[in-house]
């Protein structure tokens, strides 16, 4: 990150939060499901909260970085136009990137913050939250669907100041006779974007993250990791080979695969806010492909019949051509009898990747008279180094980013426009499964598309290939299996979610939208039920997840599960990190 912009970001952050008072947000979704987590420590202005001398000693010592959180005034029409800006939102304390979730969470500032930008700012934050039984929230990104970075009446340490990356030809992990490797040191604030403008369009090597651009990076890590690329890439956790973390009891230890494995290990898919906190990653970068590109196509089927037809005809085409390494992202079906493609590939030039789809589009030419839409079939691709160049997409491809154009603001930042609707969004209802690749094999297509078809009849439904690892290298899912995640993720060719959000709701849900939210529940339910019956007892991505997931411990980590408990134990005996559906937690 260049020193200007480093500026930037530390003098907004000042204007932000000094001579601030404190502003906690009325709860008008479900009040008592945050206090649910919360009980267990002292509240504002209740017996045993610290006197006003302690919150300043506190400030004292971490040099005037400590504030009372505010949040902006949600009535003014220009602060509600910023609250579509994702990079806006991550630059204010009291916002997370997603507003809440009906019945379960609502954003809601912390009573104070600590604007880290050290280890040391954090021990020192960790230290008095666990003397005075102060409840404890992370924030980087914010965008965790859970709430996990929000919580009324916490501390909240917000790593966003520390945003150091430095890129490494030749890496080795402290106290490690292994080879050194090309990597990438990341600083817990950073956001994908800039991780990614410092690997691939600085360096011209590839880091695997995340892919919407203002995503934080230590979240996603922690929880995983998928990104677009991950079918040949893998997960952003099997890349980790470092972290710098503090732990419960206030130190500061440098993990990785020889010191304090177990909690390395952890650290790699075992959820975020839960061992510590997290400063500082490394990762492992690799060669970049030649070009990075996508596919798009929106096809609308005349009756039912031909609609699973298309279903039938799209599965065999991803069995036969599209499963592997060079494909991933989404399709999506719909009531209305929609097939939505929006997939991306890496390594190949436009015409090798629109040949994948030769069989797919014949169909459709065969039988114009079930079909519309065959004409919006497009492949595009670029020269990878490009994939994150903000000028390249202010130049050539204006119409598919939005950029970040207030005043000051970085001119690298954007982000891309089918990542708008969930800038600041109200979570109505969200399911998700992961499917078995055994479900590909000619056998079992039928069925297969059966219950898709099904599912498609209730709500709209996508399936994230890039969220699945079966097809990718297999030293990928090696990769995989050394992390905490649940090991089926090794196994599934695709992500099935299916879900329903509106727009911010950061002061409140509006009456007339409690109707609209529940009734998506049902159809929600109802598709997932469907496609569910072909993959009994399927687990879930834990970084995207239903707040109110049954059996969550198993779903998120599996077999994985008991040796986490263990760890967590060992580092946080007392509890001091509670996050919920976290290790270890109750809720």
């Amino acid at each position: 990150m260049s020193k200007n912009r480093a500026a930037t970001i530390k003098d907004g952050r000042r204007r932000r939060v000094l001579g601030a008072g404190l502003a906690l947000a009325a709860t008008s979704v479900l009040p008592n499901a945050q206090a649910a987590t919360t009980s267990r420590y002292v509240e504002p202005d209740a017996p045993g909260w610290p006197e006003a001398s302690r919150w300043a000693e506190l400030n004292e010592a971490l040099g005037g970085r400590l504030s009372p959180v505010t949040r902006p005034d949600f009535g003014d029409p220009a602060i509600q136009k910023l609250l579509t800006n994702p990079f806006y939102i991550g630059e204010q304390a009291g916002l997370t990137q997603n507003s809440g979730w009906l019945d379960a969470w609502q954003s809601s500032p912390a009573a104070y913050v600590v604007a880290a930008e050290s280890a040391a700012d954090v021990a020192a934050a960790i230290n008095f939250a666990r003397r005075h039984n102060v409840r404890l929230v992370v924030k980087g990104g914010g965008h965790s669907y859970l709430g996990t970075s929000s919580a009324p009446g916490s501390l909240l340490i917000w790593t966003r100041p520390m945003n150091a990356i430095t890129v490494h030809e030749a890496f080795t992990p402290q106290g490690s006779s292994a080879a050194p490797v090309p990597a990438v040191s990341v600083a817990a604030g950073c956001i994908w974007l800039n991780v990614y403008q410092a690997v691939t369009s600085g360096s011209g090597r590839y880091v695997q993250g995340g892919g919407c651009t203002s995503v934080g990076v230590a979240g996603l890590v922690q929880g995983g990791g998928f990104g677009s690329f991950s079918k040949r890439y893998g997960l952003a956790a099997a890349s980790l080979l470092e972290a710098e973390i503090v732990t419960a009891d206030g130190k500061t230890r440098v993990v990785n695969s020889v010191r304090e494995p177990d909690l390395f290990w952890a650290l790699k898919g075992g959820g975020g806010g839960t061992f510590g906190v997290v400063t500082r990653l490394v990762l492992a970068t690799h060669e970049l492909p030649a070009s990075f590109g996508a596919v798009n196509l929106d096809v609308t089927a005349h009756s039912d019949d031909a609609y699973r037809r298309l279903l039938a005809r799209f599965i065999d085409l991803y069995a036969t051509r599209l499963f592997n390494a060079h494909w991933g992202e989404q399709v999506i079906v719909r009531p209305d009898n929609l097939l939505r493609i929006r997939m991306v590939f890496q390594d190949l030039n436009e015409d090798q990747a629109r040949a994948q789809w030769q069989p797919l589009i014949e169909f459709l030419s065969a039988n114009r008279d079930d079909y519309a839409g065959a004409e919006s079939f497009a492949v595009h691709a670029l020269p990878a180094r490009y994939f994150w160049d903000a000028n390249f997409f202010r130049r050539y491809a204006p119409d598919i980013v939005d950029f970040d154009n207030r005043p000051g603001a970085s001119t690298d930042h954007f982000w891309w426009i089918g990542d708008a609707h969930q800038v600041g969004s109200f979570w109505y209802a969200f399911n998700s499964a992961w499917l078995p690749a055994s479900l590909l094999r000619q056998e079992n297509q039928g069925r297969f598309v059966d219950a898709w078809f099904a599912a498609s009849r209730h709500w709209e439904l996508a399936l994230q290939f890039s969220k699945g690892l079966a097809g990718a290298p297999a030293a990928v899912i090696d990769a995989a299996r050394g992390t905490a995640m649940n090991p089926e993720v090794a196994d599934a060719f695709a992500w099935a979610v299916s879900a329903a959000n509106g727009p911010s709701a950061f002061s409140g849900l509006p009456a007339s939208d409690h109707t609209k939210a529940a009734a998506s529940r049902s159809g929600i339910v109802n598709a997932m039920t469907a496609l569910r019956a072909i993959a009994p007892g399927a687990g879930t991505y834990l970084n995207e997840s239903d707040y109110f997931q049954a059996d969550w411990q198993q779903a998120f980590w599996g077999a994985n599960y008991s040796r986490l408990l263990d760890i967590k134990r060992r580092y946080d005996p007392e509890g001091l990190f509670t996050v919920h559906h976290g290790v270890g937690s109750k809720v």
